[in-house]
């Protein structure tokens, strides 16, 4: 049998298409089964900003079962200005928007959806707010054009949001949102955080505002909103509560947790103590047991505050040179 090789003395002619010059402004348009609504996107984006900037325009496919990726195809033929990323499967906004904004060469990036509800021609007012010195620029749908539980529900979810993370924005779930390059090489999007990214930005000082914008009613196919993604909502706003509070200060959540729970164990004990000097019997108590166990958790959740601190250490000393919170150099 013989066996085909490759000469290594031939070098191989690799064929490198000359790098184009990086737009002022990419935006990034994820969507699902959203075929009907892409070219109307696409040429009411050229209107409302082709003539006075350079921009690039990616749509992402996240795993449509639709013809949307033939869509994207066609409208790229047509302008090269727009590109497309087709994902394997739908993988969800996050790794959607995480995709688009990997491909993303502009100093400005914009995020929107997909479906026409939010109107591109409000996009120079993002670009006019991020170019004044704002890092976040964020969508605030003044009139809601969706149905009244949607709108209830959004109302509940951003008073919580503002009440908890102290960031004073209207609608922090709007898909249509601008932000400096800076922001995007800093804060990572993963899960379902993107929704949060404004808060996570302040937290690590970048300047966020809104403005209002106009919205229209869904002209194609269907919404995915629903009670689960309010749900996933309320764990995601757990989750950026505790890495904006305490990610890089572990010991202040477990170390008072620890102090706390080893406390009311200690006091359970020590009444039992008094107790059991006064000739009481304790060991047959259902208290004895849980004041061991409180202080035992005490002790394991100190342990574990003292564990972050460590790691905490460790990442910011390997990574304090290249991650200063800088803003301007002179």
């Amino acid at each position: 049998m013989s066996v085909l090789t490759a000469n290594p003395a031939e070098p191989r002619t690799i064929s490198v298409a000359p790098e184009e010059p990086s737009p002022g402004v990419s935006i990034v348009v994820p969507g699902l089964n959203e075929a009907e609504s892409l070219p109307e996107l696409a040429q009411r984006i050229e209107q409302a900003i082709g003539t006075t900037e350079t921009y690039e325009l990616i749509f992402v496919d996240d795993g449509s079962t639709d013809n949307s990726w033939e869509v994207i195809r066609n409208l790229h033929a047509g302008d090269a200005r727009i590109h497309g990323l087709r994902l394997r499967t739908n993988f969800g906004k996050a790794m959607a928007l995480s995709a688009g904004f990997r491909q993303a060469r502009g100093q400005i990036i914009i995020m929107m959806d997909a479906d026409l509800q939010d109107d591109p021609a409000d996009l120079p007012l993002f670009l006019e707010k991020v170019r004044g010195g704002f890092d976040i620029v964020v969508g605030w749908k003044v009139q809601r054009k969706d149905p009244l539980s949607r709108r209830i529900a959004s109302k509940i979810f951003n008073g919580t949001v503002r009440s908890l993370t102290k960031v004073a924005l209207h609608d922090m779930n709007c898909g249509f949102k601008a932000y400096h390059r800076d922001v995007i090489e800093t804060v990572p999007v993963y899960g379902d955080l993107f929704r949060f990214i404004p808060v996570l930005a302040t937290a690590d000082g970048f300047a966020v505002t809104e403005i209002g914008i106009r919205h229209h009613p869904r002209a194609y196919g269907r919404s995915r909103y629903g009670f689960e993604r309010i749900l996933r909502g309320f764990f995601d706003l757990l989750s950026v509560l505790f890495l904006t509070r305490y990610v890089r200060k572990p010991m202040h959540l477990f170390g008072l947790m620890g102090l706390l729970t080893g406390l009311v164990g200690a006091g359970m004990g020590t009444y039992l103590t008094v107790l059991w000097f006064m000739g009481h019997g304790i060991g047959a108590r259902p208290l004895l047991l849980l004041s061991v166990m409180l202080m035992v958790m005490g002790v394991q959740l100190t342990s574990m505050g003292f564990i972050g601190e460590f790691m905490t250490y460790q990442s910011q000393k390997r990574s304090y040179k290249d991650r200063l919170p800088v803003r301007e150099r002179v």
